[in-house]
């Protein structure tokens, strides 16, 4: 018994707009190469305006009762959309997790160096997780450490919001603030 050959796979084409052959629609609405509106046309009337000027025909607005069509150059319109994307994801920054570790019998001046290290943290638009230690006897006194996430967060409640509220892990304490 001879074995069927497989179906030809389906064309690889991207999601991007149809173009030339692939346009569906009977009727087209087009625009010619310098943007002026030529009106409704049947579709080879257009293709072949397109082919005269020597572009591509594209479908820029399919969902209309009679879709959009316009005659530009199909690669260079790949090629700007392609730098824009690029541009727009040079300028996009993904926020960071920076942490700051303290101790719950914190001196003032250590205190005032980590706010301003998370001042300039919340400036560049970074999360902050703020962790507190506890070692030996400090155990026992969890409400300093409390206490000292409360002026944390209170010092900060301008310039960023708590994400995650104090808790208790083992032997430390740990709280998440994003900028606002």
């Amino acid at each position: 018994m001879a074995r069927r050959p497989h179906a030809a796979p389906p064309s690889k084409r991207d999601s991007g707009p149809r173009t030339n052959r692939d346009i569906r629609a009977e009727k087209v609405l087009l625009i010619d190469e310098h943007g002026e509106k030529q009106g409704v046309m049947p579709l080879m009337a257009a293709l072949d305006a397109a082919a005269e000027a020597g572009l591509d025909l594209v479908e820029v607005s399919p969902n209309q009762e009679v879709p959009v069509c316009k005659i530009i150059d199909y690669g260079k319109l790949r090629y700007e959309e392609q730098k824009k994307k690029a541009a727009a994801k040079k300028k996009q920054k993904s926020a960071e997790l920076k942490e700051i570790k303290m101790r719950p019998n914190i001196d003032t001046h250590d205190y005032e160096v980590k706010t301003r290290s998370m001042t300039r943290f919340f400036e560049e638009g970074d999360k902050v997780k703020v962790t507190l230690r506890f070692r030996g006897r400090e155990m026992a006194h969890q409400h300093l450490g409390m206490e000292l996430l409360q002026k944390v967060k209170e010092e900060f409640a301008e310039v960023a919001k708590v994400e995650l509220e104090p808790k208790l892990e083992g032997r430390q304490m740990t709280m998440v603030m994003a900028p606002r």
